[in-house]
């Protein structure tokens, strides 16, 4: 059993910020990077919207640069997956798939939260190459060209709306007859002479030589008029809802309906002392990089303030 002052799960920009500030303020952190060392960036390409970048940098790199700067304030990186909790008391208990147990005084929960997907081969094959599931990460690169976008909830509306002023043209892929956001997105989409609700359509598969370049399709599925054909488009967005990676911190955490951690206003206290979470399982809401780092970042002050009255 080791002790630990402070212990990082997570390692997107939520986690290494955390890491960055906590490193340098002598607290000796442990960060576990998990299934996905860098998170979720990692599945895209290029990134433009980061400060300090003026000509955009790519994802990887990015979070690399970031993974070396927590090294460089004497955060100790593992690669184990945490698989089990005790939050009940201080100090807390963790367990980790490589047969490590913590005990850590202090946690700080940057886990995110994974995009779910239709569950198709070519969503892979194509990641970072015309599959996308944020729109306001990557809508950028689509400027004047066609893109499809999957969903028919607030989200979907929201994304398609977002892409209709980057793109030429936006097909919404509904499965059922009717869309299931608000009013207010509906008519917002509707009325959008960018955008077109493609009703009763599911999509079967990606093609394309060197990135997306069309969509399989099929209409009304089962029915009488059942129609398969394939639509050319340059982007495929997927807006079908996210999944916190929360679990393995139930029941001492208190989650919404959806699984996001909840904390206490816009501070990274989760109620329990010294237990912090931060990043996209704490954020149903903006899910950006930067939004990420900043909550990483008073994370690890919250810590380090706790820290200081034991």
């Amino acid at each position: 059993m080791e002790h630990k002052k402070l212990t990082i799960i997570g390692s997107g920009p939520a986690g290494y910020t955390a890491a960055i500030y906590a490193g340098r303020a002598n607290l000796s952190p442990v960060l576990y990077e998990g299934m996905q060392p860098g998170g979720q960036l990692t599945i895209t390409t290029e990134v433009e919207n980061f400060p300090g970048f003026s000509e955009g940098i790519d994802a990887n790199e990015l979070m690399d640069q970031m993974r070396a700067q927590c090294e460089r304030f004497g955060t100790e990186i593992r690669s184990a997956v945490c698989v089990k909790t005790d939050l009940s008391k201080a100090p807390y208990h963790l367990w980790f798939d490589d047969e490590t147990e913590i005990e850590t005084d202090t946690l700080i929960i940057a886990t995110g939260a994974s995009a779910k997907f239709l569950g198709l081969a070519d969503e892979q094959k194509y990641q970072g190459q015309g599959v996308s599931a944020c729109a306001t990460c990557d809508g950028f690169f689509y400027r004047k060209k066609v893109v499809a976008v999957v969903g028919g909830g607030d989200t979907a509306c929201e994304e398609a709306s977002y892409l209709a002023g980057l793109a030429s043209k936006v097909y919404l892929i509904v499965r059922k007859d009717y869309l299931r956001a608000s009013k207010i997105m509906q008519e917002r989409v509707l009325n959008n002479p960018k955008i077109e609700v493609l009703f009763l359509t599911n999509t079967l598969g990606l093609y394309g030589e060197n990135g997306v370049e069309g969509a399989h399709l099929i209409y009304n599925k089962g029915g009488e008029d059942e129609r398969e054909y394939d639509l050319p488009i340059d982007g495929f967005f997927l807006a079908i809802g996210h999944r916190p990676n929360s679990n393995v911190f139930l029941p001492w955490v208190k989650v919404d309906e959806i699984g996001y951690i909840m904390t206490e206003g816009d501070s990274p206290r989760t109620g329990i002392p010294g237990v912090y979470a931060a990043g996209d399982v704490a954020d149903p809401h903006y899910r950006q990089a930067v939004v990420a780092a900043g909550s990483g970042a008073k994370a690890a002050i919250e810590a380090e303030k706790y820290l200081a009255t034991l």
